[in-house]
């Protein structure tokens, strides 16, 4: 499979991850065939997060990799922390939490769960308010120092974000996982209408895209195959004929599926972006990691940006 470089480290992964979201509605047996389907097909990167399955997915995954053939060093494992929710009300989200007790806190929860020694790297998961750099640097350097965790990033972060926590912590902020995909293309929209007036032409990212790609930040695209704000899989959708119409005819010249083709447009994109896929079905993962390995012209790369209702100025 196609590598990808980790931010500025020299460490490679695959261009494709393996997001664990939905790993807590699986059983062992079914989740150790996900994970090592995952592996066999060149997949070295996992992603989760304390919140998935109100932590119960971190727990799947653990007793899977116990039950597998398969070992810690295998992958690189990624979790998300700063995301608080109340169990008194059905696990609502009530906060976001980067204080050091918290993220410290945290992180053990998910290294027992996943029955891990240390995670190769943490990300704060969405922007907190309350946010003070100070803190969440003397809790990522307690992390390090102890062996817990090896790298740090961010997720949802906007270049503001990024600069004011980045000057508050000694580590390189090597990750910010972003939603992109053929049909939430909001990151890119306003380069394309540079200079009009029109929706497309707001920046209402503050152009993360190249602050990424300008320090060395590696995107991971979250939701690849979503549309809307996780609002449900557009491939296959009758909802968008026209897009549709294009994957599958550019999955046929290409002898593939059309999920590898969504992944393979994220990735024609020259950002050094990583795709985060979250089908636990060992079928739909083999589909979808052949897109590391399709290469699409520019033109059949904006047939797809245009089939998704973009328009070019």
């Amino acid at each position: 499979m196609k590598q990808i470089k980790i931010g500025n480290t020299g460490f490679s992964s695959s261009a494709l991850a393996l997001g664990i979201m939905r790993m807590n509605k699986l059983n062992i047996a079914s989740a150790v065939k996900t994970l090592e389907t995952a592996h066999d097909v060149g997949i070295n990167y996992i992603d989760s997060a304390d919140v998935y399955g109100h932590g119960k997915s971190e727990t799947v995954f653990g007793n899977a990799l116990k039950n597998s053939s398969l070992k810690r060093e295998d992958f690189y494992i990624q979790s998300k922390t700063g995301i608080y929710e109340d169990p008194t009300l059905n696990y609502k989200t009530t906060r976001y939490d980067f204080s050091k007790n918290y993220i410290i806190k945290t992180v053990d929860g998910i290294l027992s769960r996943m029955q891990i020694d240390y995670l190769d790297s943490l990300l704060l998961h969405r922007p907190d308010a309350l946010m003070d750099p100070a803190e969440v640097g003397a809790a990522f350097d307690e992390l390090q120092q102890d062996g817990k965790v090896r790298h740090f990033g961010v997720s949802n972060f906007n270049p503001r974000q990024v600069d004011l926590l980045q000057a508050g912590i000694s580590q390189k902020l090597l990750i910010n996982q972003l939603q992109f995909s053929i049909m939430h293309t909001g990151p890119i929209d306003f380069n394309i209408h540079t200079n009009m007036t029109d929706n497309r032409s707001i920046d209402h990212d503050r152009g993360i895209f190249d602050y990424s790609r300008l320090h060395q930040m590696t995107i991971q695209a979250w939701s690849p195959f979503q549309y809307g704000q996780i609002e449900g899989n557009f491939i296959g959708n009758p909802k968008f004929p026209q897009v549709n119409d294009t994957l599958e005819k550019l999955a046929k010249l290409k002898g593939c599926s059309k999920n590898a083709i969504a992944a393979a447009w994220i990735l024609r994109y020259p950002a050094n972006i990583q795709v985060i896929i979250g089908t636990m079905t060992p079928e739909h993962i083999i589909d979808s990691v052949k897109g590391a390995d399709i290469e699409l012209s520019a033109q059949e790369w904006y047939d797809l940006y245009l089939a998704a209702g973009n328009d070019l100025p």
